[in-house]
């Protein structure tokens, strides 16, 4: 049988006490600051939430160290003309990597890169002696038609191609030149020529996915994290009978409106410093040209992010409103589980004509259009439509969940269903 525990009086003290009825209004940000303290002293929390920022970091370090700097090789050579092919492969690299950092600046990026230096020797066993003993990472021996690229236990990749290609251009201009021609007369018309149809939508697919799948792990984990720590407080507090302490001083609308302003503050801060950690780190890897779009998207992201949070955040209160115990919670809140996994999978797998409707989805939008715009298939004018409809919808989500935490709060009889918790609000 569920029962209910009557309130004090206070709102009508409050109407006769203008002092009392000022205190009883602001009494929500007490209830958020202390929600705000007791989190940021809980020991998980801030294990989370610096376990998340030193993956961001080795994340980025590691793209940083094996793919954004150059690799220095040295090449011992015996003779002059050993010399010149080295030479000519370093500078033909180093003329590849500027053409790199001008495509990278539509968006796209190379391989690592080799920086290659020559190492001068007496004689080709001196040579062979320094590639033994380490001082150099190959050798070049040989003469023109004749070259031999010799490694301890290998030869670098990124060295023979170098030095391959030097030699190729070398011989190409050697045998041009013995049958009275020019290296241009024998390539003419070889040369395959590039243009795109849409320049601005040379984005690297693999930063889009990388993206979209941040946008969605932080959703998922700070929906289920701090959802859930509202819906245990609740929980707590009611089957400790301290929420009939806080009914007797202050209105429940206040308690209610305190813990989801707490929560997101919480929330949208520890956003503001993930998504901060990630448009960072990405100025040093080789995609920072992409640093303006993403950037647009992220914005948007914790504009949606806040929005759908709040609502997400008076229902994990009214799930915590519905259970008696603590392990009641699991059930009362599995549809909003439910809910949190649809959104984040649809945000990830949804494409074409599902992902645009998706994206003006509450709740949904919020990891679908930043995905969007990373992609840039969103207009200009599609972000600000799907953050007014989601402020739509979590103000009408706020007014009933409202109505259900104050009268489900003070029943103590047993765990209550949707059906009887929403019965009770009319």
């Amino acid at each position: 049988m569920i029962t209910t525990t009557p309130t004090t009086s206070s709102s009508t003290d409050s109407a006769t006490d203008p002092a009392a009825g000022s205190a009883t209004d602001s009494a929500w940000r007490i209830v958020a600051g202390r929600e705000i303290m007791v989190k940021l002293r809980d020991r998980n929390f801030i294990i989370s939430t610096l376990t998340t920022i030193a993956i961001f970091i080795v994340a980025f370090g590691a793209s940083f160290l094996l793919g954004g700097g150059d690799d220095e090789k040295t090449v011992a050579v015996a003779s002059n003309d050993a010399t010149a092919i080295v030479q000519a492969a370093a500078g033909a690299d180093s003329a590849a990597d500027s053409d790199a950092g001008a495509e990278a600046d539509e968006g796209s990026a190379d391989g690592p890169r080799i920086e290659l230096s020559v190492l001068e020797v007496a004689n080709p066993d001196a040579a062979e002696q320094a590639v033994r003993e380490g001082d150099a990472d190959a050798a070049l021996l040989g003469e023109p038609g004749a070259w031999t690229l010799v490694g301890a236990d290998g030869v670098d990749p990124a060295v023979a191609t170098a030095v391959g290609t030097a030699v190729a251009a070398d011989a190409l201009e050697r045998n041009a030149a013995s049958v009275g021609s020019s290296v241009a007369e024998l390539t003419a018309g070889s040369v395959v020529q590039e243009r795109l149809l849409d320049p601005e939508g040379a984005a690297d697919e693999g930063v889009q996915l990388i993206a979209g799948f941040v946008f969605v792990f932080l959703f998922y984990m700070a929906a289920i994290l701090f959802g859930y720590a509202i819906a245990n407080s609740v929980v707590e507090e009611k089957q400790s009978r301290i929420v009939e302490i806080l009914a007797a001083a202050i209105p429940l609308r206040q308690l209610l409106v305190g813990k989801v302003v707490g929560a997101t503050v919480l929330a949208l801060g520890q956003m503001v410093v993930f998504v901060a950690i990630g448009l960072i780190g990405l100025t040093f890897t080789d995609y920072a040209a992409l640093l303006p779009s993403l950037a647009g998207a992220a914005g948007w992201y914790l504009v949606l992010f806040v929005i759908g949070f709040v609502a997400l955040a008076c229902l994990f209160a009214v799930a915590g409103a519905m259970a008696t115990r603590a392990e009641d919670v699991q059930s009362t809140s599995s549809p909003l589980l439910t809910l949190i996994m649809v959104a984040s999978f649809a945000g990830l797998f949804l494409q074409d004509t599902w992902q645009v409707i998706a994206s003006y989805v509450p709740i949904m939008s919020t990891v679908t259009m930043p995905i969007r715009l990373v992609e840039g298939t969103a207009e200009w004018w599609e972000p600000p439509v799907a953050a007014v409809i989601t402020l739509v919808a979590a103000g009408a989500v706020m007014v009933v969940a409202e109505r259900v935490y104050r009268r489900s709060i003070m029943q103590t009889g047993g765990k209550l269903t949707y059906r009887q918790a929403l019965a009770l609000s009319e």
